[in-house]
Order: C-alpha cells, then structure tokens, then sequence
C-alpha cells in the first residue's frame, strides 16, 4: 500500500528524493522571480520622446532634465565637431587593460571609451593591474592620455586596495572632476566615499541566473545535472539580494542595455534620476561595409563560390556563448544541405567540436580585432547563440556596422536595444529547434533580401553603436555629475 496507520513505523523519505523536491522548489521560486522581473522590464516602456524607429529620427525631441532620461543616451543628437564646453580630468577603475591580441568586452570597451574621450582632450587616468608582459608596461605612456597606473603585484590580479592608494594619491594633489568603475572594480564600501562617481554595469546577478538556468537547459534529457550548477544555484538568491542592498552606495549607475537599466530601476530600486543607459559602442572606422574585402577573406578562408550561403559566428567558444546550440542545429543542418557554410572565430573548448564537423565548418581560432573586418564582410548573416542575458556582445554591433543582419537569443537586452526592427534580422528561443527553424528561415531567404537586411542593420548602428556617439554620451554625464547645469537639454550649445 502506498501508506500506512502503524505510527511505530515511520516512512522514510529517500534523501535523494527530497534533495530533489528542495531543487524543484527553489527554481520554482527562481523561474517567479525572474518572470516578475521581465514583466516589469516589459511592462515599463521607456518615458522618452525619443523615436526608436529604425530610422532614428525623432518625432518628439526631448526636453528636459537628462537625469530623469529612461532612454539610451546614444539616441540624443550631440555632435563631435565642437570641442567640449568643460576639460574634465576622469579616474578610471578597471580590473584589466586591453594589451593581450583578444581581450574581454569589458576591456575593449573601456579602450574605446577612454581612447574617444582623450582623443576630445579630457584627461584620462586609468588605475588597473599589472599586465602580463613588460613590453605592455613600456607601451603606456606615463605622461599622455589616457594615461595607465598600473598597481604592483603579479601580472592580471586585481588588487582595489592597491589602485586605491594610487587613486588617492593623485587625487589629493588635483581632484579628479569623475570617477568611473567597470562594472565592481572599485568596492561599494569605497564607493559610497565617492558622490562624484558613477559604474558602468556589464551584468548583474539577477541576470546571472538567467544565464545559468538557461545553460543548464541545455542538458539532455537523460543528463544528470551537473553537481556544480546544484551547489552554485542555492547561492544566487543571497548574492541578489546583497547586491541590491549594496548598489545604493554607488552615485550613479550606467546600464549597457535598455533592459538592464528597468531592471536597475524596478528590481533594484535604484531611483530613477541616478540610473542612466549608455549603449556600448565600437569604433566606426574598424568596421565598414566592404564587398571587395569580403570575397578575398571567402577565398582566404576556403569558402567554395558556389556556397549559397555563410553564417558567421565570432567570441569564445564556451557553453555560456551558446555553442551546444549552434553547433548541434548546424549538425542537423547539414545533413539537408550541402551548399551552406559556417565560419567560426574563436577559440575555446568547442573549437575542436566544430572542426569534427567537417568541411563545412570553417574554424579560425583566435582572431586581432584588426583581422575581423574581414571576417565579418566574408558572412552573410552574424550568428550570436548566446545563453547570457546580462550584458550586450560587442559583435553584434560590430556585425550590424559591417553591414550584417543579425541571427540572434531572444533575449530582452538584444530585443530591446540591438534587434528593435524586423528588418534587421532574426530571434530564436535558446534551444535548438528554435534556432534550426530560424537558420532555414534564413537559407530560404537568401544572399539578396539578407544583403537589404544589412543595409538596414548598418544604417541603425551608424546612429547609435559608434564609439563617437558612447564617447559623446558618457561626456555629457559626467558633464551633468560636475555641473547640473549641463543636465538641462537641449542647451545651446546643442
């Protein structure tokens, strides 16, 4: 029988059993939270009047106090062709500096920023760790700017404490007029010091568990799942909840994505006047549109002329990225054609995976930023599988410059910021059904509607991903955080 009346014997529950209850309950509580979390960032449409046409022409330009700004500062029309109303002198923390030949996003985009900012004559210092080779360390100037503080210790390990008292130094024998953080490189309980300071958020732990939730669906039916993922889930509900008590002692906040500043707002409950969005941005002249380069790289890659059709992928190739996705929906791809290839830049655990795949399957490995140009004008769609919602890649917006239509996670960061028009490409749930469904939609459309498509993409990262238009954002925030005068727009000088 299934129970019985006999109090003398007690029913035991397997161990086994109830750990697995507990783990069903807990992402039962997770999946709430988190579908709480993006019907408020659904919910919530920005208060701009800025039009997010594809065109990016404004119907309704805005007026008024920039602070209160709930759209993506790359949208307000500053131009580059005047110098800056104010020379600012800015202190930078970041965890690394981009010297190695394929740094992270983080430190691409911390490059791009501050190299645009001294290239319009603010003074820039940058306090970071010790960087692996001593030919680096000779490479940054001491004197020009940005200039580069690198603190003592071994090469690649971050010590705030160190760069701290770099930081203080300088700053007692000339305050800095800002202070920007990558992400949590400079520590709440030292940032609260600092009302002139503001960090730049390139992902959040409530986002995290997305990501892991999302990876770990990833598993086949008949896989265990993974001890690791078990321990590290049980974690992440007080990991959000500290961090939600503790980004208050941070002055301002800069969410990369339209979604992740709702959620800054909503689930953080940060006030609305101290969370600003800034869209990362690359540099607009390493990524253009160029037919003539494209077939030589096709050729220099080894893509057949009679391919009807190449989709590109570039970044590391890791499990977070999506690569069990694309690597098993092109595996089922191949097997109906024959004529369709796929060229992957990167490098990583999957890299000999994709290789096994055949012919078909071009792996380059690790690629200079200087080498993509040509890598991105030799596709014809830019796949990004990614299973992490935190963040934006910087390959998508390198993608779209080049002339790209876009193959991406239906995720709301890329669905709000990067794919905001059906013209400029294609979103799949993150599984493989969705994403083969997707790659055939695109095989049937074609190299000329895609061709279109990309028009369309490189029309729309020209307004809003170039590092002139980041530059010109993050300058007037910290215009904005030195004289709140210059958060009133539009002034005259715009």
């Amino acid at each position: 029988m299934a129970f019985t009346t006999n109090k003398s014997k007690k029913q035991s529950v397997p161990s086994s059993q109830f750990m697995t209850v507990k783990t069903t309950l807990f992402l039962i509580l997770l999946f709430t939270i988190l579908a709480l979390s993006f019907l408020l960032q659904t919910a919530n449409s920005p208060s701009s009047c800025i039009s997010t046409s594809s065109s990016t022409t404004q119907t309704n330009p805005f007026s008024g106090d920039l602070r209160y700004a709930q759209f993506a500062w790359n949208r307000l029309p500053l131009v580059d062709s005047r110098p800056p109303p104010a020379v600012l002198k800015i202190a930078v923390f970041s965890r690394k500096w981009p010297f190695s030949s394929a740094p992270g996003g983080m430190e691409r985009h911390a490059l791009t920023l501050y190299t645009a900012l001294a290239r319009r004559g603010h003074k820039i210092h940058v306090y970071t760790s010790p960087p692996s080779k001593s030919t680096d360390r000779a490479s940054a100037s001491p004197t020009s700017s940005p200039q580069i503080h690198f603190h003592g210790g071994e090469p690649g390990q971050w010590h705030y404490n160190l760069a701290w008292a770099q930081f203080d130094a300088e700053n007692r024998r000339e305050p800095f007029d800002v202070v920007h953080s990558e992400s949590v490189a400079l520590p709440h309980w030292l940032a609260r010091e600092l009302p002139n300071l503001a960090v730049s958020w390139h992902g959040i732990a409530l986002e995290s568990v997305q990501s892991s939730i999302y990876q770990d669906l990833t598993r086949k039916e008949d896989e265990p799942m993974s001890s690791a993922f078990n321990q590290s889930i049980y974690g992440v509900i007080p990991k959000v909840l500290k961090e939600i008590r503790f980004f208050k002692n941070y002055a301002n906040h800069v969410a990369i994505s339209d979604s992740c500043g709702e959620m800054l707002r909503d689930v953080y409950q940060i006030p609305n006047n101290r969370v600003h969005v800034i869209l990362n941005g690359v540099d607009e002249d390493d990524f253009v549109y160029d037919m003539k380069l494209g077939k030589q790289y096709r050729e220099k890659f080894g893509v057949p002329q009679n391919a009807s059709l190449v989709l590109g992928i570039a970044g590391r190739l890791v499990k977070d990225k999506g690569h069990p996705l694309l690597h098993e929906a092109f595996y089922r791809l191949l097997t109906k054609r024959k004529d369709v290839y796929l060229i992957v830049a990167g490098s990583g655990p999957w890299e000999g995976r994709y290789r096994d795949l055949g012919p078909q399957v071009i792996v380059l490995g690790s690629m200079k930023p200087s080498e993509l140009r040509g890598f991105y004008n030799s596709i014809d769609v830019f796949v990004n599988p990614t299973l992490r919602p935190q963040g934006l890649d910087l390959t998508l917006m390198e993608a779209m410059l080049s002339g790209k239509p876009i193959l991406a996670s239906r995720f709301p960061s890329i669905k709000g910021t990067i794919v905001v028009d059906d013209e400029f490409g294609f979103m799949f749930s993150p599984n493989v059904e969705s994403l083969l469904e997707a790659i055939e939609m695109v095989v049937k459309e074609g190299k000329e509607r895609l061709a279109r498509r990309g028009k369309a993409c490189m029309k729309y990262a020209s307004a809003m991903f170039t590092a002139r238009k980041m530059a010109l954002a993050y300058e007037r925030m910290f215009l904005c955080m030195k004289d709140v005068s210059f958060c009133q727009y539009p002034m005259k000088s715009d």
